[in-house]
């Protein structure tokens, strides 16, 4: 079945399944800017399936406000980016990766702009227009209004209003759409990938398509993991809902390694009214907003930090919490009143127009704000060009460790390493075809017995630190909630009931600030929703079984085990760092330790049992119904 079945286009109405089968030469999980510059980047005689879980739009990259940081002014260099990663990064970031990456930005961003995106440019009377379409006739990097974000020595940030992300996914999705090689499937949930057990070597993905609700086992020659990242583990969250970490787990699950997951970057100013998600962008302070205490009217950043509040994220997030919790009130103000309300006005016309509507003048009056969890700085372990642990698996975006962000991103460096990955990516992947061609051929012809490793280099860590993940503990379940799984009680409200509940213990206990105590506490918690979905009747699906096929039901308790999982491998990590570092802060441990050291988490073994309540790793021999036993060990 060929991978252009809908001819490029977002069309759900069009969709038709002919049969439970695609073959693709490359499928990406993941539509967001990752994935579409990977795809885009990639040769046009390649068949691409790129895989979105909800609508187009919803995804992170959609929602970034600030803009793509790159060296790009005359008084700048990429050498300054570079030091200014490193500060924000706090010892954990890897040289060579953030050289590699950040000496590419002003290419990335130049490729932007060829592909349409509508970046604020410099106002230049003498500019030459078209005079059609009212726009430059060719947009340049020198063309670029640059603003500045915290841990930025000078302005590096290129932004397209206050709605980069918006726009430059609109442009790439117009771009991928019209490509006649590259098919967009919406509503398509990948569940797990599959692999090749004599070779180590990604094939594929088994996809639950929403639309129609059936299972499909999508085979192709390469996969790329683009899924975003995990903020929707947390109560507050600026990510959409679609972000829960499933790319970090099917990649361990494969066979990768996993590296500093407790880093979770939280955005210092969310806006803090009711339930809202939506995020006041960093250049507001660029710009010159300021911090303030509600009650006192104190700016409070002028005594943390001399850069003030334009300091890294973690520092000004941390004193915004700090200032929560004697204040009582939920929130701190952010006031940009100052500064000339009409270049509020054009500068910023989205936040200007949302917080209007909510009845919020900023051109009057101040921000309410609030800390919320915006970014994943580990993930599945890659090098610069994305390659994985396992052969025939790239990853590029939130999903992935670079090692840029280190212990803290520094603001816009998402956006740039997206892009530079995944074009990266699209260099090396077909390298790997062509050599995994010549080894095919090599096999049938020269009876030369070699395998997918053999043309595979795995990326390389140093100073790292392994961690050790704890047995499963049998405790007793105390809440009259989970107790009877034999009664009529509606399972599916008990999923959505603990993951509710789950995000609010990841906020209290996984926040901004952590102690042994409470993630011992968050742990056997998590142990005790995982016993209860075992003895649901839905916790086990055995998802190869012809007859025993993903069911709605199925997946939401599919859903709930990984997720749970996935949270336990976060605390772990958090527990066995014994020190503040970044994004990690222990009130029980609030020195840096010597010696910087990346948390590693090594991969699931094809022979093990999966540690996801009920659910087998699908790749492996063992396709029975098993309970988690996992002996404390280093894996």
């Amino acid at each position: 079945m060929s991978a252009n079945w809908l001819n490029g286009k977002d069309n759900c109405n069009a969709h038709q399944i002919l049969d439970a089968v695609v073959i693709t030469d490359v499928l990406i999980v993941g539509a967001g800017l990752a994935g579409l510059s990977t795809a885009l980047a990639l040769p046009e005689s390649l068949s691409i399936t790129i895989l979105s879980k909800a609508a187009l739009e919803v995804c992170s990259s959609h929602y970034a406000q600030g803009g793509i940081a790159a060296s790009l002014d005359k008084n700048d260099s990429v050498a300054d980016h570079i030091t200014d990663t490193l500060i924000a990064g706090a010892g954990l970031c890897a040289a060579d990766n953030t050289t590699n990456i950040l000496s590419a930005g002003q290419q990335a961003v130049q490729w932007l702009c060829e592909q349409g995106v509508p970046f604020t440019q410099i106002p230049q009377a003498n500019k030459k227009y078209n005079t059609e379409q009212k726009v430059f006739t060719k947009l340049q990097t020198a063309d670029l209004h640059l603003t500045k974000e915290g841990g930025h020595g000078c302005r590096r940030v290129a932004h397209a209003d206050d709605a980069t992300g918006r726009h430059i996914m609109e442009a790439l999705t117009i771009k991928a759409q019209a490509a006649s090689n590259i098919t967009i499937l919406p509503y398509h949930e990948a569940l797990y990938l599959l692999t090749d057990n004599s070779d180590n070597r990604c094939q594929g993905a088994q996809v639950f398509d929403h639309i129609i609700q059936r299972q499909i086992t999508f085979h192709s020659r390469a996969v790329v993991l683009a899924s975003g990242g995990l903020g929707q583990l947390f109560q507050r969250a600026s990510a959409p809902n679609v972000c829960v970490g499933d790319g970090v787990m099917m990649a361990w699950q494969a066979g990768c390694r996993l590296a500093n997951l407790e880093f979770i970057q939280f955005h210092p100013t969310g806006l803090a009214l009711g339930d809202s998600s939506f995020l006041i962008s960093e250049a507001l302070r660029g710009e010159g907003g300021r911090l303030y205490c509600p009650q006192t009217g104190d700016r409070f950043m002028l005594e943390i930090d001399e850069r003030a509040e334009l300091a890294p994220r973690d520092i000004v997030a941390r004193a915004i919490a700090e200032q929560i919790n004697n204040n009582g009130l939920g929130y701190v103000h952010l006031d940009v009143s100052h500064l000339p309300a009409e270049f509020l006005q054009e500068h910023f016309p989205q936040i200007y127009q949302t917080l209007l509507a909510l009845g919020i003048g900023i051109t009057k009056e101040p921000i309410p704000v609030a800390p919320t969890a915006h970014y994943s700085c580990g993930g599945v372990v890659t090098d610069a060009n994305g390659v994985t642990d396992v052969a025939g698996l790239y990853a590029a975006g939130e999903v992935a460790y670079t090692g840029l962000h280190g212990a803290n991103r520094l603001a816009s460096n998402s956006l740039l390493e997206c892009v530079v990955v995944g074009r990266n990516i699209a260099a090396d992947l077909p390298r790997y075809l062509k050599a995994l061609e010549n080894l095919d051929t090599a096999a049938i012809y020269e009876s030369i017995n070699l395998s997918a490793p053999t043309i595979w280099t795995a990326p390389t860590l140093k100073d790292t630190q392994a961690i050790t993940l704890s047995s499963f503990i049998t405790h007793p379940l105390t809440s009259d909630d989970y107790e009877d799984t034999d009664s009529n009680i509606d399972t599916n409200n008990q999923a959505g009931k603990i993951t509710t509940e789950l995000k609010i213990l990841m906020t209290t206990y996984m926040g901004i600030t952590r102690t042994a105590e409470s993630l011992e506490q968050m742990l056997i918690q998590i142990q005790q929703w995982q016993q209860w979905l075992e003895k649901s009747e839905l916790s086990q699906p055995n998802i190869n079984a012809s007859d025993d096929a993903m069911t709605i039901d199925k997946l939401a308790h599919f859903q709930l085990a990984r997720q749970l999982q996935l949270a336990t491998l976060i605390v772990q990590s958090a527990c066995q760092r014994l020190e503040s570092r970044g994004g990690h802060y222990r009130r029980d441990y609030p020195n840096l330790a010597a010696t910087a050291r990346i948390s590693v988490i090594e991969p699931l073994s094809n022979q093990a049992i999966c540690p996801l309540s009920g659910i087998n790793n699908p790749t492996s021999e063992i396709q029975k119904h098993h309970k988690f036993v996992q002996s404390e060990q280093a894996v």
